[in-house]
């Protein structure tokens, strides 16, 4: 059995502070792609690569690219993939003390992609999402008392939601918070009043305010938001919408509309997942909901062009970042 990775007080031993902390699941991503034409109804020639993912994990080891030096918090699973996981994680400088292996610890993630790097089709095997309470329960104050920020997926477990605010809000620490199911997360709608900011793409803003932004251009929908935001009272909110760019708005009025940059697209998998960290990292230290939003976007673009799901290296200095 993998020895498990949730150690006490390791990090004050080493005079390390815990950073931003990312709280979700691990997934193994398996993606399929086509030599030619993608044929919905047909077979497909083409390639298969397996890679570590879930958007937690994805968004911590993008914080880490950023060389921020962030905590990560879930669990992997006891096979040589699970050890894997933790071992990459480690690498990039992710600290992974509060990391454990347990049984089914993973989920799983198989995905199909057309010819233009779009997915085509997917179908999605979750983890248990109470399992993290395993470690906030024993270690929440230790991971939370001297962190930057918190970062989260809405849609973990609700009991695992109510122990992070808690600890928020004993420590007075930000926390933003992420959807990979905005089916479950809309049942938390209360819980976005009590974030930092909420990041989620068009179709979940759609399902979330009750609309169709998919044809609305991004001047009119950063207008809706900002509206939006004051009836439902949210702090803040940004919008991603793909090719069309994203759109911020808080609840003092700050709005604007930041385009996408133009790239040639190669996997889209990880994009969502990195503009997160990048927009979350500058709102952690510093920047304003409009400079965020710039780093986010430059993030997502840099995934886009290839096919790993994370960002490339980047210096904070490249950014105006600085870890406290």
């Amino acid at each position: 059995m993998m020895k498990q990775k949730i150690m006490k007080t390791i990090n004050c031993e080493r005079g390390l502070a815990m950073g931003i902390v990312v709280i979700g699941t691990v997934f193994v991503d398996i993606k399929g792609f086509p030599e030619d034409v993608y044929l919905p109804n047909g077979r497909n020639a083409g390639r298969i690569e397996y890679m570590h993912g879930g958007v937690a994990r994805n968004v911590a080891e993008d914080i880490a690219n950023l060389e921020l030096r962030p905590t990560f918090v879930g669990t992997v699973d006891e096979t040589s993939m699970g050890k894997d996981v933790i071992d990459k994680l480690e690498r990039h400088k992710v600290n992974v003390d509060f990391v454990k292996a347990v049984p089914d610890g993973m989920g799983t993630w198989l995905a199909l992609f057309n010819q233009d790097g779009d997915v085509a089709g997917q179908i999605s095997k979750r983890p248990d999402t109470y399992l993290p309470m395993l470690i906030l329960e024993k270690h929440g104050d230790e991971i939370v008392k001297d962190c930057d920020s918190i970062i989260f997926e809405l849609d973990l477990h609700k009991d695992v939601v109510k122990k992070i605010f808690e600890l928020a809000e004993k420590y007075d620490k930000k926390a933003y918070a992420l959807v990979s199911n905005m089916s479950i997360a809309l049942e938390r709608r209360d819980f976005l009043q009590k974030l930092d900011c909420f990041i989620c793409n068009e179709q979940e803003a759609g399902m979330l305010f009750l609309d169709d932004y998919t044809q609305t251009s991004p001047e009119e929908l950063c207008d809706i938001l900002a509206e939006k935001l004051k009836a439902a009272n949210i702090q803040s909110m940004i919008v991603t919408m793909g090719g069309k760019g994203a759109v911020y708005a808080d609840r003092m009025g700050d709005k604007g509309v930041i385009p996408a940059r133009k790239v040639v697209v190669k996997d889209t998998t990880g994009a969502g997942d990195a503009f997160c960290a990048g927009a979350m990292s500058g709102l952690t230290y510093g920047k304003s909901l409009e400079e965020s939003v710039q780093i986010g976007t430059i993030l997502a673009s840099s995934v886009i062009t290839s096919s790993d799901n994370v960002c490339p290296r980047f210096r904070p200095e490249e950014f105006g970042l600085k870890q406290v």
